[in-house]
């Protein structure tokens, strides 16, 4: 004859296989297929300038442009933006919640105690009695179908896609205070243009002043030298209102109070990055934080749904109570020892299809996260090939400008020479000017938007790209 200890453990033998097994569907992977590559490509990089990124975690792109005054405010914004601060808040508290999660696999274990006076004619007699009871008590639900186990899951994901997206707003606020630290540089630049032209036309403006005075140059042109005058002196005031609203918006992004941003670094001397070669999909999907978040958006929700699966199973829970219980409170220390040993089985009967309809709409709503997964992915390789695209093109229209400016400059001065000697009008020498000036501002904008560009460009790669390690581990992963 067995003993009666067996059952005990042949009960905790199979409580342990049932609690192995875990319904719902396991998260396998996406089977969306990305594009084969990207077809607006740079070229060979320069691996002799990106020697000294190479093997970092992170590549701090950023430095790629060699200006120490735009790598300060990247680290100032890094340690002081409110946004970002706020975003790896998120992180603890998704690490918080995973912990609140886990706890529920194990036994609750609290304290109990009661007291009651009372007579239970059907019980005893009919005088009455008072008992006493107090101990602790150990409560635990076997997570026999994997509910609590897929919202662990749930939770592990969602604290990973937290992470993730801390990187991505560490990315976003990056490139954010690069693209208005160029932004700054290119008004500065236009302001100084303005000023030299004003310097100019102002010169002109006495000398055409001093001519009329004479009665050498006619009235007209000394209207058109004002006008000029005027165009180059109300453009002044435009671009330093620009700075200013520019300063305030990248103090607000490195986290000071809205003020001046003092720089010395003139936009033309601005390095530009070496030619970054074209990714593979799996780097882009190995760097890319947004899309790393996405994923993990698709593996919390197919655990989710998991977790509404088990619902349609019973619960199983074992309930203990240890204590000391006596009919009178006042012998309670001496009491006799109490305890009682229960289990319990709830489970759903007659739902009127609740519970499965509540599947369906989980399944439904991992299908919507998946989708949004693969959008985040075209996203993305759109914003590289428009990157690249904007690269190559703004290169060529930077070339064209450079040579628009040493033109127009060339004619300025011709036209000047011309005017001063009496061979031309006055109107050819105006309209030179004008040219020499648009040009000029045409080239400095244009400069903005080529190191923009490649300010998004490192954005849409996900801070840029894997390294020869990173590549290996995401070879190995598959």
């Amino acid at each position: 004859m067995r003993s009666c200890r067996t059952y005990p453990l042949l009960f905790i033998g199979l409580v342990l296989i049932l609690s192995a097994c875990k319904v719902g569907r396991n998260y396998r992977g996406t089977s969306y297929t990305p594009p084969a590559g990207y077809v607006n490509t740079e070229g060979e990089a320069d691996t002799t300038a990106l020697a000294g990124l190479a093997g970092r975690d992170t590549l701090d792109w950023w430095r790629l442009f060699q200006d120490p005054e735009l790598e300060a405010l990247v680290q100032e914004a890094l340690r002081n933006n409110r946004d970002l601060n706020a975003a790896i808040l998120n992180i603890e508290k998704a690490a918080l919640s995973l912990k609140i999660n886990r706890a529920d696999m194990l036994p609750k274990i609290g304290v109990q105690g009661n007291y009651t006076y009372g007579n239970y004619p059907f019980l005893f007699d009919e005088e009455a009695r008072s008992t006493a009871f107090g101990g602790g008590t150990v409560s635990w639900e076997l997570d026999l179908w994997g509910r609590i186990r897929r919202l662990n899951e749930a939770a592990r994901a969602d604290l990973l896609g937290n992470q993730y997206a801390v990187r991505a707003v560490q990315l976003e606020l990056i490139s954010a205070v690069a693209s208005t630290y160029f932004q700054l540089l290119e008004f500065r630049t236009d302001r100084e243009i303005s000023l030299r032209t004003l310097a100019l036309r102002d010169s002109m403006y006495q000398l055409i002043n001093a001519r009329f005075q004479g009665g050498i140059a006619a009235e007209i042109d000394l209207d058109q030298a004002r006008i000029q005058r005027a165009i180059a002196a109300s453009s002044v005031p435009v671009f330093e209102r620009q700075i200013a609203f520019t300063e305030h918006a990248l103090s607000v992004l490195v986290g000071r109070a809205p003020g001046v941003v003092p720089t010395v670094t003139e936009l033309a001397d601005v390095a530009r990055p070496p030619d970054i070669p074209a990714g593979l999909p799996s780097d882009l999907l190995l760097r890319r934080p947004d899309i790393l978040a996405a994923e993990q958006a698709v593996v919390a929700q197919n655990a989710i749904a998991g977790a509404a699966v088990a619902q349609q199973f019973p619960t199983i829970s074992l309930t203990g109570l240890l204590g000391v219980a006596s009919t009178d409170l006042a012998g309670f220390s001496s009491g006799a020892t109490a305890y009682s040993v229960s289990g319990s089985i709830l489970g759903p009967l007659f739902q009127f299809g609740q519970n499965r309809r509540r599947v369906k709409v989980e399944r439904l709503n991992t299908e919507q996260a998946l989708l949004a997964y693969e959008q985040t992915v075209l996203t993305s390789f759109q914003e590289v090939e428009d990157a690249l695209v904007a690269i190559r093109t703004l290169k060529a229209e930077q070339e064209a400008r450079q040579a628009h400016v040493n033109a127009a400059m060339h004619a300025e001065f011709l036209s000047g020479e011309r005017y001063d000697k009496g061979v031309t009008s006055y109107l050819e020498s105006l309209e030179s000017q004008r040219q020499s000036f648009e040009s000029q501002l045409g080239l400095a904008g244009t400069r903005r938007q080529l190191l923009s560009s490649y300010v998004q460009l490192y954005k849409a790669l996900g801070g840029g790209w894997p390294t020869e390690e990173e590549r290996k581990r995401a070879q190995e992963k598959r």
